[in-house]
């Protein structure tokens, strides 16, 4: 997965908040999630996409997906809408 897909990417949520009410009401086609990011924070996001049946991408770091999202922030997830 590269952080030029994210980057291009039409529709995007960003944040756990965010990807699980995204996840919730069945609009997310792909999640990409930091490798570095911390696993506790993202169980029940990834046991949700899971569940789901929904495909989840890594990426190294969470400052360069962060950086590609458009944020000044690190991201530990981001959810590709449909």
């Amino acid at each position: 997965m590269s952080y030029e897909k994210v980057a291009q990417a039409a529709e995007k949520v960003v944040g756990t908040k965010q990807t699980l009410k995204a996840l919730e009401s069945e609009q997310v086609r792909e999640l990409i999630v930091a490798q570095d990011a911390d696993r506790d924070i993202l169980e029940r996001v990834l046991a949700a996409a899971e569940h789901l049946e929904v495909p989840v991408g890594y990426v190294e770091s969470m400052k360069k997906l962060g950086r590609a999202c458009g944020i000044d922030v690190n991201a530990a997830i981001v959810a590709i809408k449909k």
